[in-house]
């Protein structure tokens, strides 16, 4: 006997995440049928388009109308198709909780975080992409979360907790996660202080949006994927660690008591970890590439260059501070990284600042202080406020002191 397709609402349904998913979803017409589709509402044009071929009940818009949507469809064709409209900064966090299968957050940034609880606390399997959640709102999302309610999509983490089937969580021993090692891989310190901005973009497997590549270049992107796995699979920070493979072919591996070590293997590919993600505990057949075993290849591994890249060290610092500080990491970053790409400060500057705004925060921050969405989000403004006022730039983005250009101020700033 047949059994239904699994309804999934898509959130961030035409970002990277959200596009691959619907192929998915296009591919798979027996197993998944989306119920809801959430999105900013930057290309309306693509959103009618997805809805009117997958005949959605719901459509979520954070920015614009809802004649704007019904505008947007009546151009795509689909004048008589009439699906229900929500509009607001709330939106994709009513449809989160409505009635389906599996939610999955394919939303970027801190905004992420209202839908992945409501989504949690109506009971949903949470397909989770939107690593702010666990990055700004870890505590929260855990606070509500039952036992495998949460599916991984990351990569990194799909891959651990595919690896993860093959010994109980007493016989684990250590998280292996893998790392590129980013386009500045065997450069040391002095040498990355010249670094541009176009050379920080040129990834070596993947084309990603400039924050998201320039953190693998940082390698910040490894430290947040760190606080990710503690909070994930509760390993403790200190079993944790980041093994670069500059092929990307392993996307992570789960080391045994016992000296055994399993391995996720697959070509650097989004789609396996996504219909992990929508059909967990269940493969879904001809998702992704496989890899071509009757090629030679050489696979390589090198242990991580702490002095040339201290952001995994920092993250796991702030990760084990736990509260806020993560969310303070998380921030900071993203201010460092536009001031790097608009010219104002060197490449090594971004962690340095990073280091240093989070240092400031450990010294203030209440550990035992109980945290809500408010806080979290407040915590968030805050780094991002002092981050560049230690870069000395004007609330406008631009440098209000030009002799601080390039530098980290020593002191308060």
């Amino acid at each position: 006997m047949t059994s239904a397709p699994r309804t999934v609402t898509l959130l961030g349904s035409t970002g990277s995440i959200g596009t691959q998913a619907v192929d998915l979803v296009r591919a798979n017409p027996d197993r998944f049928r989306v119920t809801g589709l959430a999105v900013g509402g930057s290309d309306l044009g693509l959103l009618a388009r997805q809805a009117m071929e997958l005949r959605v009940d719901t459509v979520a818009v954070a920015r614009g109308s809802e004649a704007d949507v019904r505008d947007a469809l009546t151009a795509a064709g689909g004048a008589s198709y009439r699906p229900e409209v929500l509009v607001g900064d709330r939106a994709a966090s009513e449809l989160a909780g409505r009635e389906a299968d599996v939610v999955l957050n394919g939303i970027t940034g801190a905004i992420g975080l209202e839908p992945t609880l409501a989504a949690l606390r109506a009971g949903r399997t949470l397909a989770l992409a939107n690593k702010e959640s666990l990055i700004i709102g870890g505590p929260l999302v855990k606070a509500v979360a039952r036992p495998g309610q949460v599916v991984p999509v990351d990569s990194e983490h799909s891959a651990i907790a595919q690896c993860l089937r093959g010994g109980t969580a007493e016989e684990v021993r250590r998280l292996l996660v893998t790392a590129s090692g980013g386009p500045f891989l065997g450069r040391s310190r002095d040498e990355l202080a010249d670094v541009t901005p176009q050379q920080a973009l040129a990834h070596p497997n993947f084309a990603m949006g400039r924050v998201v590549t320039t953190n693998s270049a940082t390698l910040v992107n490894k430290g947040l994927e760190v606080i990710e796995a503690h909070l994930l699979f509760d390993v403790p920070f200190e079993r944790i660690d980041v093994v670069v493979h500059p092929q990307q072919l392993i996307h992570s591996m789960v080391e045994f008591v016992d000296g055994s070590t399993i391995a996720q293997v697959s070509p650097p590919s989004m789609l396996i970890p996504i219909a992990m993600g929508m059909a967990w505990p269940e493969r879904v057949p001809g998702a992704g590439p496989a890899c071509d075993w009757t090629r030679a290849s050489t696979w390589t591994f090198l242990p991580l260059d702490d002095e040339a890249f201290p952001a995994v060290a920092l993250a796991k610092r702030a990760g084990t501070a736990g509260g806020t500080a993560p969310a303070t990491y998380n921030a900071a970053n993203e201010v460092c990284v536009d001031a790097f790409h608009d010219g104002l400060i060197p490449f090594t500057a971004i962690v340095d600042t990073v280091s240093r705004v989070v240092d400031e925060h450990l010294d203030t921050m209440d550990a035992g202080a109980a945290l809500d969405l408010a806080g979290v989000l407040a915590a968030d403004a805050a780094a991002r406020t002092r981050a560049r006022s230690v870069l000395g730039l004007g609330d406008d983005g631009g440098v209000s002191d030009p002799a601080s250009r390039g530098a980290v101020p020593e002191g308060p700033a």
